[in-house]
């Protein structure tokens, strides 16, 4: 039977500790070719950890070959003889990975918490299809706006969690948002001027920029996005955050909303691309109505993710389109394959349709109030209270730490980095006038451990207090 040593202190989860000493001893040759690993239950048993966990160790090491499995027989060591050629370049690929700056705690990383992934349900889901009786289901071919049936139950629960109306017929689906934008650029004209935030996620202007557009910069007030500085724009699409603008944390009043709206009914080419990516985790009162939900002309185009929901790797968005440019998108992109495995859909499908994706939704929110609730404790019993002021705590997956310093942003954040915390500030987001944005911090706290939150306040307490 294995034996290793599991240490709760590590950094690294129990599953990734297991992962690293098997493939140690199969690296070393402790393990051979052919040998059999004992079962799930049992090694469980033995090191008296839960089966998950060893399920997700013996996962990441049949992904990457060094075992594999036999049908009701169980896991066997590969032969990695052909992988020898690669160890040979191993001190070149680690002097690569050291040039990587390795942080004690990570306040900028878009990441999850890893133990709240269900992966026992989705892998269940996922060997359910490929039953011999459903093997057929992922050899389909998904017409261009994805899997109906994933449409549906998108729609549903859109229906049920945020009281949107929305017709299958009206979604398309695609691997990442990054794609979606530029099936949306084709769909809307590359000659019309898109507005974007400022300060904002960089990522929609680099899109926008990549493809040809003229893209506008508007500023932002106390309610989102600026109404006379987008009036005195040319602007002929806004992209915008109302439920949660990143990176100031704003929520967009339901006044401003219409506000917005009145601006897209003025002319017939404006539209507002309402990017909706984590509204599900509003952690007080009830979601904030969509634009969507509440748009009587059919100016706002949708759009939202599963990378936060559920996982970054999970590459499946979602957009839905009002009926005239759905008309359009099937006349003059409907030659488009859909981006997304069949495989993966059918998963999703299951997952929203048998009710996971909520009970995983209300799971995870409860885990991310629990993090902040402490993160947010242990500030204001430290020595930062006198100097700083908590911002935006309600919201989304960060929030706002407003500093009371001499420091300049770019200070903070390379002190910081000095003393290994990754950390960045609004102002890093602005392409305008950064003076009114300093010294406003960013916390992004899902993949955090709280067990370092204590010792990466003492740095800051240092870099922050002794800068007065």
């Amino acid at each position: 039977m294995l034996t290793y040593n599991i240490d709760n202190s590590s950094r690294y989860p129990l599953y990734e500790q297991i992962y690293m000493k098997i493939k140690k001893d199969i690296s070393d040759g402790k393990l051979i070719t052919g040998e059999k690993l004992p079962s799930k239950r049992e090694l469980a048993k033995h090191l008296q950890i839960s089966i998950i966990t060893v399920e997700n160790a013996y996962a990441q090491l049949l992904a990457e070959g060094y075992i594999y499995s036999q049908e009701k027989k169980g896991y066997y060591i590969s032969d990695i003889t052909k992988m020898m050629y690669s160890q040979m370049h191993e001190k070149k690929s680690q002097q690569i990975v050291k040039e990587k700056k390795e942080y004690f705690i990570d306040f900028v990383s878009n990441s999850i918490d890893v133990q709240g992934f269900p992966i026992t349900i989705w892998s269940r889901l996922v060997r359910e299809i490929l039953s011999k009786e459903n093997q057929k289901n992922i050899l389909r071919s998904a017409p261009s706006q994805g899997l109906y049936e994933l449409r549906e139950a998108i729609s549903k629960h859109l229906y049920q969690f945020r009281g949107m109306d929305v017709k299958p017929d009206n979604i398309v689906i695609g691997s990442g948002t990054e794609y979606l934008y530029n099936l949306l650029i084709q769909l809307l004209g590359n000659d019309l001027v898109f507005a974007v935030e400022d300060p904002g996620y960089a990522k929609p202007y680099l899109i926008y920029r990549s493809n040809k557009t003229s893209c506008a910069h508007i500023s932002m007030d106390e309610q989102g996005i600026d109404m006379s500085a987008l009036n005195d724009s040319n602007a002929d699409i806004v992209h915008i955050t109302p439920s949660h603008h990143f990176p100031t944390g704003i929520v967009m009043p339901i006044s401003r909303r219409y506000e917005l709206l009145n601006w897209a009914y003025n002319k017939k080419q404006r539209y507002i691309i309402e990017d909706d990516y984590d509204s599900e985790f509003r952690m007080s009162g009830r979601p904030i109505p969509s634009l969507l939900g509440i748009d009587g002309n059919k100016k706002v185009i949708y759009m939202n993710t599963f990378s936060k929901t559920i996982a970054p790797s999970i590459r499946i968005s979602y957009m839905i389109l009002p009926d005239n440019l759905m008309e359009k998108f099937n006349k003059e992109l409907g030659f488009y394959t859909n981006t997304v495995p069949m495989l993966e859909q059918i998963v999703l499908q299951l997952f929203i349709s048998r009710g996971y994706l909520e009970k995983h939704i209300n799971r995870m929110k409860t885990i991310y109030r629990i993090k902040r609730d402490k993160i947010i404790s242990l500030i204001k019993e430290s020595r930062l209270k006198d100097f700083c002021e908590i911002l935006e705590a309600d919201s989304g997956l960060h929030f706002l730490l407003k500093a009371d310093t001499e420091l300049t942003d770019d200070e903070v954040i390379e002190k910081s980095k000095e003393k290994g915390i990754r950390i960045s500030a609004v102002s890093k987001y602005s392409f305008n006038d950064k003076s009114q944005l300093s010294h406003k911090f960013i916390i992004n706290y899902p993949g955090v451990e709280v067990e370092k939150v204590n010792t990466a306040i003492g740095y800051l307490e240092d870099i922050l207090i002794c800068s007065q």
